[in-house]
């Protein structure tokens, strides 16, 4: 795959329909959609469990740092009143479902492509906030919410990239989108190995 397949409109189309987006788009929403949707689900089904049976010990509790039951108890884990895995298995059900679509073939309308620009800016900066509230408020990870925040960094970065993609500062970053993902997972897998491995803990 090359720094283009991602970034890089495939085809040019009329003005009802938006440009049809590069394959790697395509698939990255399809399958990382899948991902985060049966991270989200079973995530979901853990928290029933805990419901029904407070000495139930979810199956992505490992240890003292990798342990969604710490975090499921705690008010961030349901911000909303409800658990946040329902918002995951909601969004992502819909994005898995735009990728099948486009990987069909289908050209979707623009406000369709805007539309699921607010979705995964408001997703990011959800798991932003659920990532500083993890490493430095709640003192633990969740395995199958770290998937969730695996596929959504992405997915914000190459919709955004696609849909800005007229702009001078995106043009400017076609070559380099590879890199500022990179060094994004990166930098958040420091400030998680910093915190819990190599600092004070």
């Amino acid at each position: 795959m090359t720094n283009a397949d991602l970034s890089t409109p495939a085809t040019q189309t009329g003005p009802a329909l938006d440009e049809q987006p590069a394959a790697g788009l395509r698939w990255l929403l399809a399958v990382g959609g899948a991902i985060g949707f049966l991270a989200a689900f079973v995530l979901t089904v853990e928290r029933f469990h805990l419901l029904t049976d407070p000495n139930y010990t979810p199956s992505c509790s490992i240890n003292s740092v990798l342990s969604c039951g710490s975090v499921m108890v705690t008010p961030q884990a349901a911000i909303f009143g409800f658990p946040n895995p329902l918002l995951g298995i909601g969004g992502f059900a819909i994005v898995t479902t735009l990728g099948v679509v486009l990987l069909a073939g289908v050209r979707l309308p623009r406000w369709i492509w805007l539309g699921l620009q607010v979705g995964v800016t408001a997703a990011a900066v959800l798991i932003h906030w659920l990532i500083y509230q993890s490493i430095y408020t709640i003192g633990a990870l969740c395995p199958y919410c770290m998937v969730v925040w695996a596929v959504t960094i992405p997915m914000f970065w190459y919709v955004t990239l696609y849909n800005f993609r007229r702009t001078r500062w995106v043009r400017s970053l076609t070559g380099y989108h590879t890199v500022v993902i990179g060094a994004w997972a990166l930098f958040v897998l420091g400030i998680i190995l910093t915190r819990f491995w190599l600092g004070n803990g």
